[in-house]
């Protein structure tokens, strides 16, 4: 596959969207400098360098690692012009004013190489005006590339044109977004905030004016309008404050200012709302000032009122008769809101059609196709279902005639018809927009497919809309064994893939029982074993629950055999002839992380979470996740001149203890269950792509299991030291006594127990301290109020 190769971007502008955009391409291993102005006062680059500490400071944090804020290089437009020219790709991001970002690149042009693409971070502002500031040679290489807000978390990036774009420049650069730092590109019109924000931005207007209209309550708002609908939990209001109520109000006055009534026939509803408007004027801008639509005082929330000007208490919830219409089917939940005869209905039904409507109407002058509406709509905002899908599951035609009724009748917010393709021709004879031939473009009257570019190659199962046709992974490929916990199969003859299936891909005694007959398959047919489940989470832990009958039923003894077995997989996938491959995708916990760290290798989505969690519920890591600490900081010890043990068994006997989770791939790496040999990949859908590729690699260099050898423990010595640290948190106060006796236990594993400082020991000895370990708390009553309270309610207890 031909790839635009980008060996250093430049990011311009160091406010919120610039340094985040510039600590994702950090995340993801591409040499990045972030410029801005020359500060008046101290060091030139003052601006960028509070910026990137500022970065390490954010939560949700930007970047993987806090401390590789540092990576980030420094610039500014007064002494660094220069390294512009080693730049294949410049972003600018700076404020939205036209006349700023033309002066900007009449500065740059000079300095940017003949190869190089120059895109605009731009929320809304016209491309084309952009570009017309351009010389005439880099006319070619400009466009729009509107990242949402946080850009390493929101997966939606929309690509804009303009006349003068070269169609190669836009398919590299969506080659290099899409595989090179994991988003989901649309190709957006340039038109006034483009696709996400102008669907999305209208449809929160038009829900604030029927909030006026039925006299809802902004909590009970955000209750319907969130989960329950298939959106953002945030819902409504909550999003607005997140977003920042004066970003809300700039992409409002984008629209206000680059419309009218005659390019837009809902013009009349994009007034600034009052309470949008008196609470900017009172500076209450949302989550980053602390008060917005909410507030939290103390432990409690509190909802503002605009007649008093004053915070009240939220907390209501919306009429459960209504929770209970939206779990009902589409076609069923539509027509009950439409004639239901109370306000929260009414309210709901009358957003749900603005929404379909206003799609409708402006799909051609926004998008190419409905896909790119639908996409936008799922990524830049976190909808489950687009306006078109939704309106599809329901019954195109039956929605369309409820919509054109409403507006015959005068109750929609524009009198503008549906457009003629919606009950006429190709749309409805298919019964809506997307289909397995494609999605209907309404500029072409055409149902158009997916841009074929190579990059997609590598996504063996891409996120497909409802109606669209493609391969699902429950039933792609050859199986070859398949039951209710686990399906063998091989897309290519050549490496084999085992799914878990059950709920969270827990790991049952079924399950192992199947990765087992995977191994020696494996081993007798096939060049390596990828263990991958086809979405999130990689594996969530043990599964407690189904352990628990045969404990009532034959007592501890149960629990220990269904340990020891998991035990044996962990290494029989550990010493298999043929490589085993762990495709992680979000979450790797107790012992998902264990199945993980017992494979020859890790291929991680960077939005992976891996951690041993056992003491949330009372227990230890039971199925060799204390052998592998132990194991890991002797051959790391192996590598220093020291003989100390301790020093490299310390982080990882602390992450166990106190259940520490990677908050990203990278971080997972600085605790210990990602290696330097593992890979992280970007995009989600390319994960299986990339591991049956590195099963098929390791296979073809000759690989071969490690030895089972003996290793070296720290013995009671080190057990004694880091018993003296907990005795000092258990009496501080900052343990409890459960906490310090499983803590022990932990110690008393990774140290080898009651044994001299370097006693070499096998993997079988450890792990039968584990065992030992997790069955004298399973009959723990504070363990188990623990495990009956996780089961329960889902929240760790502490006791």
């Amino acid at each position: 596959m031909k790839r635009f190769q980008v060996k250093k971007v430049a990011v311009l502008g160091a406010g919120v969207m610039g340094a985040q955009i510039a600590a994702h391409l950090v995340n993801v291993k591409v040499p990045v400098v972030l410029f801005d102005l020359p500060a008046k006062d101290g060091p030139k680059n003052g601006i960028v360098s509070r910026a990137i500490e500022n970065l390490k400071k954010l939560k949700p944090s930007p970047l993987g690692v806090a401390s590789d804020a540092d990576l980030i290089g420094q610039a500014n437009y007064e002494e660094h012009m220069e390294q512009l020219r080693g730049c294949d790709l410049i972003i600018e991001a700076i404020a939205e004013r036209m006349d700023w970002k033309v002066d900007l690149y009449k500065k740059i042009a000079p300095f940017v190489v003949e190869h190089a693409i120059v895109a605009s971070n731009t929320s809304g502002l016209s491309i084309t005006k952009l570009s017309e500031a351009l010389p005439e040679s880099l006319k070619p290489r400009f466009c729009g590339i509107h990242f949402f807000n946080p850009p390493r978390y929101m997966t939606l990036v929309e690509l804009i044109n303009t006349p003068t774009t070269e169609a190669q420049i836009l398919d590299d650069l969506e080659t290099f977004v899409t595989s090179g730092l994991g988003k989901g590109v649309v190709r957006a019109k340039d038109s006034p905030n483009f696709i996400a924000n102008r669907i999305g931005i209208a449809g929160m207007l038009a829900t604030m004016k029927e909030v006026e209209n039925f006299g809802l309550s902004y909590d009970v708002v955000d209750d319907l309008t969130g989960k329950r609908l298939g959106r953002a939990s945030s819902g409504t209001f909550r999003t607005a404050d997140v977003v920042g109520l004066d970003t809300m109000a700039h992409v409002v006055k984008t629209l206000q200012d680059n419309l009218n009534d005659s390019t837009d026939p809902f013009y009349g509803s994009f007034g600034t709302p009052p309470v949008l408007a008196k609470l900017i004027e009172l500076g209450h801008l949302g989550q980053k000032a602390k008060a917005g639509f909410f507030k939290k005082v103390g432990r409690d929330i509190m909802r503002f009122d605009l007649e008093s000007e004053e915070y009240v208490p939220a907390g209501q919830k919306a009429d459960e008769v209504y929770g209970r219409m939206l779990k009902r089917p589409a076609a069923e939940r539509l027509k009950l809101l439409r004639h239901s005869e109370g306000p929260q209905g009414q309210f709901l039904w009358a957003i749900l059609r603005n929404g379909f409507h206003y799609a409708a109407v402006h799909l051609a002058s926004i998008a190419e196709t409905a896909r790119d509406v639908d996409q936008a709509m799922r990524w830049g905002f976190g909808m489950k279902q687009g306006p078109f899908e939704l309106w599809q599951e329901a019954g195109w035609l039956e929605v369309a005639k409820m919509v054109q009724e409403d507006i015959d009748a005068g109750k929609a917010l524009s009198k503008a018809p549906l457009p003629e393709w919606v009950f006429k021709g190709p749309v409805a004879d298919a019964g809506g927009v997307h289909t397995a031939q494609g999605s209907w473009n309404p500029s072409k009257g055409v149902f158009e497919s997916h841009r074929s570019l190579p990059v997609y190659e590598r996504q063996h199962f891409p996120e497909l809309l409802l109606g669209e046709a493609g391969p699902k992974f429950e039933t792609a490929g050859t199986t070859i064994d398949e039951n209710d916990s686990l399906r063998t199969w091989t897309l290519d003859g050549e490496v084999l893939i085992a799914s878990i299936k059950t709920k969270m891909h827990a790991i049952s005694p079924e399950v192992c029982e199947g990765l087992m007959a995977a191994v020696d398959l494996a081993e007798a047919e096939y060049q390596g074993l990828v263990i991958w489940s086809g979405n999130e989470p990689f594996s969530a832990g043990a599964d407690l629950q189904a352990m628990l009958p045969a404990f009532m039923a034959v007592g501890v003894a149960a629990i220990e055999d269904a340990e020891g077995f998991m035990q044996q997989v962990m290494l029989r996938l550990r010493y298999a002839n043929v490589p085993v491959v762990s495709a992680v995708r979000g979450l790797a916990l107790g012992g998902g992380c264990e199945l993980a760290v017992h494979s020859a290798r890790r291929v991680l989505h960077m939005e992976s979470y891996v951690g041993l969690v056992e003491v949330g519920v009372g227990l230890v890591p039971g199925a060799g996740g204390l052998t592998y600490i132990a194991r890991r900081a002797a051959e790391n010890a192996e590598t220093s001149t020291g003989k100390d043990l301790l020093p490299f068994l310390t982080e990882g006997f602390t992450a166990a203890a106190m259940a520490k989770v990677g908050t990203s791939a990278i971080e997972s790496r600085k605790l210990g269950y990602v290696l330097a040999s593992d890979l992280i990949v970007p995009h989600k859908d390319e994960l299986l792509f990339v591991a049956i590729n590195e099963a098929r690699a390791m296979f073809d260099g000759g690989y071969r299991a490690p030895h089972k050898r003996l290793f070296p423990v720290a013995g009671r010595d080190g057990k004694a030291t880091i018993l003296g640290s907990l005795v000092n948190m258990r009496d501080g106060g900052f343990i409890s006594q459960h906490d310090f006796h499983i803590a022990r236990l932990i110690a008393n594993v990774v140290t080898g127990g009651d044994v001299d400082p370097g006693t070499l020991v096998s993997e079988e000895y450890l792990m039968t301290l584990e065992r030992q370990a997790f069955c004298s708390l399973i009959v723990h009553p504070k363990t188990q109020e623990r495990i009956l309270g996780m089961l329960n309610t889902g929240k760790p207890v502490r006791n």
